[in-house]
């Protein structure tokens, strides 16, 4: 695995830290008037989800880890499992459905996601960018109603609760971001 320098790392660099795998979630480089420069790095546990602050000066080196990531469809939920198939080999695997945490609602049959892997062990899930839902229920929509930066609430059918502009009805398809969980545009 190859050693990077302490200020080489960067947001979404997987590192091999104390003996665990830990994203930078936050860099922060620092040049006090006294000693030398460093990096103040905020790092997530991939195993656990553990915060930990570190710094790492510039001579300091640590291991960069890389991720496989390999392409997995979803086929269906057991057990506060969920389980998917490998899209090239077939071969099904089981995942906790907390690796997805509040974007667990927008998994939807038959989708494929991108998981993250080390060595064998599936370490990260990640849905795709935009998602389309159907609205269960909102506000009607109120013609004339043209203001620039008005949204309503609306809940989608997955329970989801987003803001949605004035002209979208109930029973419509939308597209969701699932990063931001935020209305994109209609479907």
């Amino acid at each position: 695995m190859p050693k990077i320098n302490g200020n080489e790392i960067r947001p979404g660099n997987v590192l091999e830290h104390n003996g665990g795998l830990w994203a930078a979630v936050k860099v922060d480089h620092v040049k006090p008037g006294k000693g030398g420069a460093f990096a103040q790095v905020e790092l997530r546990n991939l195993r656990n989800g553990s915060k930990l602050n570190e710094r790492f000066r510039s001579a300091d080196k640590v291991e960069r880890v890389r991720l496989e990531q390999k392409d997995q469809q979803f086929l269906y939920e057991s057990d506060g499992m969920l389980v998917f198939m490998d899209t090239e080999t077939y071969e099904q695997i089981e995942l906790p459905s907390e690796i997805l945490g509040d974007r667990r609602p927008f998994l939807q049959d038959g989708m494929t996601i991108v998981v993250e892997f080390h060595e064998s062990e599936a370490l990260n899930a990640t849905l795709p960018q935009k998602v389309t839902c159907k609205i269960a229920e909102t506000e009607p929509v109120v013609k004339g109603q043209t203001a620039a930066n008005s949204f309503k609430p609306a809940i989608l059918e997955n329970g989801v609760k987003v803001m949605v502009p004035p002209f979208v009805g109930q029973d419509e398809d939308i597209i969701v971001n699932t990063e931001t969980m935020e209305y994109a545009e209609r479907a």
